[in-house]
């Protein structure tokens, strides 16, 4: 807008969004009048809403130390994956049995429709159920809780894909290990190992204390080896992928983030590999 164009017939300056008001302040980056209302504390003196607008658009966006948009407690990935959990979790007493029973991951023999590429979906659904309410419970807490500490760190992508790539290992390693056979296989505990391996991997990599995730990682393991039900090949399945995807996203951050997601790339192409040959094999 021209200077003619910001003031009236007699000289006044005027606001040139608000026209009927007079307005003696100027912004300091584009010298126009500004109004009271458009006006916006600057380091000296006070701008305009647009010139504050458009160095909004043209600044470079806050990062995080792995590369994340800072955001204040950002936990929307977090939230929707809870969500899912619930939602699957009352789908069981409203969805068909015969539909229902496509969603965990069936790990059988060929006889009875095992896991193969007319099921891929498996791996990925079978993390979103529970077999019980304390199940869904105890997954979701530690969910919450990691992903609180987690999500704003890394980022909602990032976090979401460290989320799924552990939840495909934990697949991945239900399938390959021994163990599992006849067995019928849900729950999200394989992509919560992978979010306790990436607490360790990111808090080594900040400098803090780590002895209380270890413990956590140690117990939790333990349980899942002593008692009946639980599948701990999910859990180290799950656990490798998460130390393996974090340790990847802290080496590359200084890189840039085309190299953190090649890295991230490399390990989901693995774990497709590797689910393949497990269908392969259950299959055969």
């Amino acid at each position: 807008m021209s200077e003619a164009a910001n003031e009236t017939s007699t000289g006044v300056p005027v606001c040139p969004r608000h026209p009927d008001r007079e307005s003696w302040v100027r912004c300091q980056r584009c010298e126009r009048p500004a109004c009271p209302q458009c006006q916006r504390p600057a380091a000296v003196g006070v701008q305009c809403v647009d010139c504050v607008a458009e160095a909004a658009r043209s600044g470079r966006q806050a990062r995080t130390t792995l590369g994340g948009a800072v955001r204040s407690r950002d936990t929307q990935v977090t939230k929707v994956v809870i969500g899912l959990c619930v939602a699957l979790f009352a789908g069981r007493y409203v969805l068909p049995p015969e539909a229902y029973s496509l969603l965990p991951l069936v790990n059988v023999p060929a006889a009875f429709g095992g896991f193969g590429p007319e099921r891929w979906w498996q791996p990925l659904t079978s993390a979103f159920l529970h077999a019980s309410l304390l199940h869904l419970l105890f997954n979701t807490y530690a969910l919450w809780v990691t992903g609180q500490y987690l999500e704003p760190l890394l980022g909602r992508a990032r976090f979401a894909a460290l989320y799924v790539l552990s939840a495909l290992g934990g697949a991945a390693g239900a399938l390959l290990l021994p163990g599992t056979a006849n067995s019928v296989l849900v729950g999200a505990s394989g992509a919560v190992f992978g979010l306790f391996a990436a607490l360790l991997t990111v808090n080594r990599h900040l400098g803090r204390q780590t002895g209380q995730v270890v413990a956590l990682i140690a117990i939790n393991f333990l349980i899942g080896v002593f008692v009946a039900g639980i599948s701990w090949q999910a859990h180290l399945g799950g656990l490798v992928t998460g130390l393996v995807v974090s340790a990847l996203l802290v080496r590359t951050r200084r890189r840039g983030a085309g190299a953190q997601w090649a890295g991230v790339g490399a390990v989901a192409a693995v774990l497709v590999v590797l689910l393949v040959h497990a269908g392969s094999r259950t299959l055969s």
